[in-house]
């Protein structure tokens, strides 16, 4: 018997279904003072041209820094990503981290984060200590048809959490925005029981 009791699972904001695929969105999980100052840390950390969306789109980069596991760990939005996890159910811990960054004028491209049926899930963070609705930067969640079904602001430590089969994408911001659109991924994928 463990003498450690088990976090409590967070309840989401709302969430939603598009083609079956699931999409959680969870508010202060992570208080804002923390947010603010890792924001603080990206607006100086190295970013590199090199992160594509897809094959087809591969001339059009965009930035991303990536970071190891074992920096990943140290992030408060870790530990918050295992437990929010918990609520799509499964046990899942994180393989890839890396940090988005997006400004106006940049090219963002629909995609996917898995192939289908490889049960994922992506937890998207949007690191900034505040916004506004006009800077847009909002994530879009598309359906077979390609039309947008969910959208998810970034407001300030807002984690997204959605199976990486879902084809979604980040819009960069508007002309009038004042801060970078800085989003932290981490990829997750099932726990594979013991054989």
């Amino acid at each position: 018997m463990s003498d450690k009791t088990p976090p409590i699972v967070p309840t989401p904001r709302r969430s939603a279904t598009v083609d079956g695929l699931r999409i959680a969105v969870f508010d202060d999980l992570v208080p804002l003072p923390i947010v603010s100052r890792i924001k603080e840390i990206l607006d100086t950390s190295p970013f590199q041209h090199n992160e594509i969306a897809r094959p087809d789109t591969a001339e059009y980069r965009h930035w991303a820094n990536n970071m190891t596991i074992e920096s990943a760990r140290n992030l408060p939005f870790f530990t918050a990503t295992e437990v929010a996890s918990r609520y799509m159910g499964g046990d899942y811990t994180v393989y890839r981290a890396y940090t988005n960054y997006a400004g106006y004028g940049d090219m963002l491209f629909t995609h996917t984060d898995c192939m289908p049926g490889a049960g994922e899930l992506t937890a998207l963070w949007f690191v900034t200590d505040r916004w506004d609705v006009e800077w847009g930067g909002e994530t879009l969640f598309f359906n077979a048809e390609g039309d947008a079904e969910f959208v998810a602001s970034p407001r300030p430590g807002r984690l997204v959490l959605f199976d990486g089969e879902l084809r979604h994408c980040g819009r960069p911001p508007n002309r009038i925005c004042t801060q970078p659109r800085y989003t932290l991924a981490f990829k997750l994928e099932p726990v594979k029981p013991d054989a």
